[in-house]
């Protein structure tokens, strides 16, 4: 006989890949992937911000979409293939993009700037020659309270523009 009034299971084993590691852990069912990332593998590149989903510090990429870390469960996750800033990081993945945030001084304060990251190469992966409204649109998502996202337009812009010369896309 079951309990109706007996919690649900507070611990879930989960295996997933992170950053192309496998990693197994035992969460807590309400604990979110931010969180998992943050307090318990010690990845700390993306953020929790707001905790709605709204400001974007939390995105990260998992199976190949890019994702809110504060609204995804990190029980959800299991088989799950994760990637975090630090990961696409040592790939090189971002190399382009976090040396043209650089240069245009598009990552002040950096709390935004990986979700930053991974919005703007979310677009660029679909899109060759965003236009600079198809840009802020795509970046809309994510918040930034310092550089009044041109510098960060400018950045992506430049990017797309060298990729596709680079691979021979015709403006």
């Amino acid at each position: 006989m079951t309990d109706a009034n007996a919690p649900f299971p507070r611990k879930i084993d989960i295996s997933l890949t992170v950053n192309g590691e496998r990693v197994e852990a035992r969460v807590d069912a309400s604990r979110h992937l931010v969180d998992f990332l943050r307090l318990d593998l010690g990845l700390t590149g993306s953020h929790a911000g707001c905790e709605h989903g709204v400001c974007g510090a939390c995105t990260l990429q998992v199976n190949g979409d890019i994702v809110r870390g504060c609204l995804t469960l990190a029980a959800q996750l299991d088989g799950a293939d994760v990637w975090t800033v630090e990961g696409l990081t040592d790939t090189g993945a971002l190399a382009d993009l976090q040396a043209e945030f650089v240069t245009r001084n598009a990552l002040q304060c950096g709390f935004c700037t990986p979700g930053m990251l991974f919005s703007a190469a979310d677009l660029l992966a679909g899109h060759a020659h965003p236009t600079r409204d198809e840009i802020r649109e795509h970046i809309s998502g994510n918040y930034c309270r310092c550089t009044g996202y041109e510098a960060i337009v400018d950045a992506i812009e430049t990017v797309a523009t060298a990729r596709a010369a680079k691979a021979g896309v015709p403006a």
